[in-house]
């Protein structure tokens, strides 16, 4: 049996920063009142002429080059956005594998909110443990700004735009192997986080009267609730089915969506600060893209290691959550 093994990261965000006080003169808002909210300070926003796959092509080619595994080789490219280059085709993946130069691999797209990253290597996983490929490159990019409404303080202050990749690729070696992945949705809270208009649900008289509602819409404090409950009992499932104390975790890497979240969840698993990785502060909520972005922040620190147990977590619109159990196994 094959087993599938995570090799490589990397991540990519644009030049310009977007500060609280910058924000502070678009809407009525401060630094201390973000801050204090959602623990953000700033975060980065794509230039007009950079896409979703300019981003995810970026961060791609990083991970590339060091999983030590040729671009010739990879054999499926997967990304995971809500805000991809085009809405209906080509898919991003499909420009991004263009770009990269990767010719004949299964390219597509998924859509899981701010869980896709997870979406994305339970599918990476299923794939190789099937035999049916070897190296997945697996992205989650997304340039969030091209979907925020500026004028709304509820969610402007949110959201950043970024991207980051892993190489996922074949081994005999278990130990080198994802343990586990958990993925799940639940439909009828939809209308928590979404983008009303702009699908084939949409009427086009639709698009042209209330071209606001194909921005991002939040219930803020309902989709708190949820987020909370729905992410402890998920670490907590994948932790107890895998025989794993929260102790024995090197790094909780949770989706980088709220300050207020993170520490809720983290303090309700009982998980030290030390065990806990935060970002938000410097790149908002990027979806898809905050967990490798914060993944890559550790390699890049230097702490992370290979053999070091990283526990994955996230919860998006849809509603979608996933957890996930890896060791950081980059070829020897």
């Amino acid at each position: 049996m094959a087993y599938a093994a995570f090799r490589s990261i990397g991540a990519y965000v644009p030049e310009k920063i977007l500060t609280n006080e910058e924000l502070s003169h678009m809407v009525d808002t401060s630094d201390e009142w973000i801050t204090k909210r959602t623990g953000i300070k700033e975060r980065h926003i794509a230039a007009k002429d950079e896409f979703t796959s300019d981003l995810g092509a970026k961060a791609a080619q990083k991970a590339l080059e060091r999983s030590g595994i040729e671009s010739s080789a990879i054999d499926m490219v997967i990304t995971a956005t809500i805000s991809p280059d085009y809405f209906c085709m080509p898919s991003t993946a499909t420009v991004i594998a263009t770009k990269l130069g990767i010719k004949n691999a299964t390219a597509f797209d998924i859509s899981a909110a701010c869980t896709g990253f997870i979406y994305v290597l339970a599918i990476a996983k299923a794939f190789i443990e099937s035999g049916m490929k070897k190296n997945i490159l697996i992205i989650g990019a997304e340039k969030l700004s091209a979907i925020t409404d500026y004028s709304d303080r509820g969610t402007c202050i949110l959201f950043g735009d970024g991207a980051g990749a892993a190489v996922i690729s074949a081994t005999d070696d278990k130990s080198e192997a994802i343990i586990d992945v958990h993925t799940g949705a639940d439909g009828q809270y939809a209308d928590l986080l979404m983008t009303p208009n702009g699908g084939s649900g949409s009427a086009h008289d639709a698009l042209e009267s209330e071209a606001g509602s194909c921005f991002m819409q939040m219930k803020g404090n309902e989709t708190f609730k949820v987020a909370v409950r729905t992410l402890t009992k998920d670490v907590k499932e994948i932790l107890e089915e895998n025989n794993i104390k929260s102790e024995n975790i090197k790094h909780f890497i949770p989706h980088q969506a709220n300050l207020r979240i993170i520490k809720a969840v983290g303090e309700a698993l009982k998980m030290r600060d030390d065990q806990v990785v935060i970002t938000v502060q410097k790149y908002g909520n990027t979806s898809g893209a905050s967990i490798p972005m914060a993944i890559n922040d550790l390699y890049e620190s230097g702490e992370l290691e290979p053999g070091e147990l990283m526990l994955l977590d996230a919860f998006g619109g849809g509603l979608t959550w996933g957890s996930a159990l890896i060791p950081f196994s980059p070829l020897k």
